[in-house]
């Protein structure tokens, strides 16, 4: 049964992806199946909360936690473009 993605990081994640990004990557938490090279590393730069949706997905499949978490970074990305 390959390791699942722990509690910390599927909450911390939805208030601040990039540093749970970057913690989860020195505790050896990160575990990216099928993405290598600069491809992880740009999309967690540019877009961290789609690397989180790419890791939830691969880790749980369609879940609760997947929907959570697009709901949160369309919550995110919306408010973002309406704060002119």
């Amino acid at each position: 049964m390959p390791e699942q993605l722990p509690l910390w990081f599927l909450l911390l994640s939805l208030l601040l992806p990039r540093i749970c990004l970057v913690v989860a990557y020195f505790l050896n938490n990160l575990v990216i199946y099928k993405l290598t090279g600069w491809v992880p590393l740009a999309i967690g730069a540019l877009v961290p909360r789609a690397l989180v949706l790419i890791l939830i997905f691969q880790d749980r499949g369609f879940s609760l936690w997947l929907l959570v978490h697009a709901i949160v970074m369309a919550c995110a990305y919306v408010g973002a473009s309406k704060s002119k």
